[in-house]
C-alpha cells in the first residue's frame, strides 16, 4: 500500500553514501604516536527496529501504546460536535530518544487510518475532534526524555460496519512499519 519507489530509494542511498564519505575524511584524524593514548568513540547504540504489534508502536524516538478504542456515534460524549461517527483511540506516548515531541504530533506523524470500503480508491480517514476533554491542555505538551503523556484522537468514519486499518509508517507514509485492523463496535 505505501512503498517507497526504487528511484527515491536509490537517491536516498547515494545521498547517505556521500554524507558518509565526507565524514570519513582524514582531516583532523587522531592516529597518535607510539606510546600515546588515542580516544576512541564508543560504538553507537544499536538502533531500535521499528514495530507495530499488540497495540504498541515502537520507534527509535517514541513508543505509543494504544490503551483503548471506541466507536462514538454523533451526539454521544466525545463526538458532541461532529456530523459523522468516529473511531477514537486513547494512547500513551513515551519519549524514548529525547527528541522534541508531543503526543498529538507523534501520533499524526506516524499513523494513518483507512476504511477499505471503496473498490476503486483508498479511503484515508480524516482526523476528527478531540474525543476526550481531559486532554485539552496536555495534547501538545512537550514530553521529556523517558516521560509518558496520555492523549486521545478520533477519525471520522465513512460507515459504521467496515473495519478500520491503522497503519504505522515513517517518512510521511512512505515506509510502512506495520498495521492493525480494528472492528467497529
Amino acid at each position: 500500500m505505501h512503498r517507497i519507489s526504487r528511484l527515491s530509494l536509490t537517491i536516498a542511498t547515494v545521498g547517505i553514501a556521500a554524507i558518509t564519505l565526507v565524514g570519513c575524511s582524514t582531516a583532523g584524524s587522531s592516529s597518535g604516536t607510539p606510546g600515546s593514548t588515542v580516544a576512541v568513540d564508543a560504538p553507537a547504540a544499536v538502533p531500535v527496529e521499528a514495530s507495530f504489534k499488540d497495540n504498541v508502536l515502537t520507534t527509535k524516538d517514541v513508543e505509543i501504546k494504544i490503551t483503548d478504542v471506541k466507536t462514538i456515534q454523533v451526539g454521544e460524549k466525545g463526538n458532541e460536535y461532529g456530523d459523522k461517527p468516529v473511531i477514537a483511540f486513547w494512547y500513551d506516548t513515551t519519549n524514548v530518544s529525547g527528541k522534541e515531541t508531543d503526543p498529538m504530533t507523534a501520533w499524526i506523524f506516524l499513523f494513518q487510518a483507512y476504511q477499505d470500503n471503496d473498490p476503486n480508491a483508498e479511503n484515508k480517514l480524516s482526523v476528527g475532534s478531540l474525543p476526550d476533554d481531559a486532554f485539552l491542555d496536555s495534547q501538545t505538551s512537550k514530553i521529556k526524555k523517558g516521560g509518558t503523556v496520555s492523549n486521545a484522537i478520533a477519525y471520522e468514519l465513512s460507515d459504521t460496519t467496515t473495519p478500520v486499518q491503522l497503519v504505522a509508517s515513517t517518512l510521511a507514509g512512505q515506509d510502512e512499519i506495520g498495521s492493525m485492523t480494528f472492528e467497529l463496535k
